[in-house]
């Protein structure tokens, strides 16, 4: 098992500063989850470096709790009441995604805002080249990936009643805004010219169709999916913490990014040899989402990965800075801050390969 994997799979007692008063979340529960029956017990899981998440014991079956973090928290950030939205929405267009029971913006029952859903059990691939399955069925996961993608691109969001969950248009002009602006105001994590160099040349290289919108994930990994216990089928897509309605091509790079990125950052491909295992390669994935979304083709697609390369740096700059706060809440993010410098060197190298 990767280090990743032990840094994520599992639950432990829940860890020093994050304990809540159980007996008012059993009461809560009682009253808004259909079918709950307690005796509660209550444990932490190892990942979720942002929101903490809870596993929910109870005789009859399982759930999972997302809570904003204790603590100062940054403007905008951790909005899980946005998370429970935009599961809500999907599920009616019966996307992938856990049920979700309710949502509580009371900070008097545990101290934060949460929601909680139902568990969903099946496998969770940490590592990208997916060992243990046979080619055949990696290369069936691999299109199940690609199409969950392309589902979630083609839903109708304002008949799901999402149509409020963004801004449409203008994507990357508000995005680097965002990102830039966030990791500017971190002063406790310190600057990078690296990223300095990418702030000032994103906004003057966006590509022309910066109008497309769909719900976008903002976080599409592999290992942000369930996958069926047996079958190459994804049951659920996990932590919508970043999506928004957003632009699908930068959404389908973030997830194509794997091709570009080490290991031993996030779930990535760079250095694996990927004919071998069966994994289709990355024009070819890139062809097959084209084709699954009516495209002939990705003009913009050298920037987008550039974008995603810098936005996960200004991701990985935060968690810096909640680490140096004490409000980061995975032993993870410790292992995210050593990568820092490395991951805002590759994220430069995207951009000049987009033409920098």
């Amino acid at each position: 098992m990767s280090g990743t994997a032990d840094a994520n799979v599992g639950t432990t007692p829940v860890r020093e500063g994050y304990a809540f008063d159980e007996a008012a979340l059993a009461a809560w529960m009682a009253a808004n989850v259909a079918g709950y029956a307690g005796p509660l017990t209550v444990e932490q899981f190892k990942g979720g470096q942002s929101n903490p998440t809870y596993k929910l014991v109870t005789p009859g079956k399982s759930y999972v709790l997302r809570r904003k973090p204790p603590g100062q928290l940054l403007k905008g950030a951790h909005a899980v009441e946005r998370e429970a939205k935009v599961l809500t929405g999907l599920a009616k267009a019966d996307f992938p995604v856990a049920h979700v029971h309710g949502l509580c913006t009371d900070d008097s029952v545990i101290g934060t805002w949460f929601y909680v859903m139902d568990m969903v059990e099946g496998r969770i691939f940490w590592d990208a080249t997916v060992p243990g399955v046979s080619n055949a069925e990696r290369a069936a996961i691999f299109d199940a990936m690609n199409a969950t993608m392309a589902e979630l691109h083609m839903v109708d969001y304002e008949a799901v009643g999402l149509g409020d969950y963004g801004r449409p248009g203008n994507y990357f002009e508000r995005q680097i805004g965002r990102w830039s602006k966030q990791y500017l105001e971190d002063a406790d994590a310190g600057r990078d010219p690296n990223m300095d160099r990418l702030i000032a040349w994103l906004p003057e290289n966006i590509p022309a169709d910066d109008d497309a919108t769909s719900v976008t994930h903002g976080d599409f990994r592999i290992d942000n999916m369930i996958f069926h216990p047996t079958e190459p089928k994804v049951l659920a897509v996990l932590d919508w913490e970043l999506s928004t309605l957003g632009h699908p091509g930068a959404d389908f790079a973030y997830n194509a990014m794997m091709y570009r990125m080490p290991p031993h950052i996030v779930a990535g491909l760079a250095g694996a040899d990927i004919a071998a295992l069966g994994i289709p390669g990355e024009e070819e994935y890139l062809a097959a989402y084209c084709a699954r979304t009516g495209r002939t083709s990705m003009p913009g697609y050298d920037f987008y990965m550039a974008f995603n390369f810098f936005r996960i740096a200004a991701i990985f700059h935060g968690i810096k800075g909640r680490v140096i706060r004490g409000t980061a809440s995975s032993a993870q993010a410790q292992e995210r801050v050593k990568v820092l410098p490395e991951l805002m060197e590759l994220a430069w190298k995207q951009a000049e390969r987009a033409g920098a």
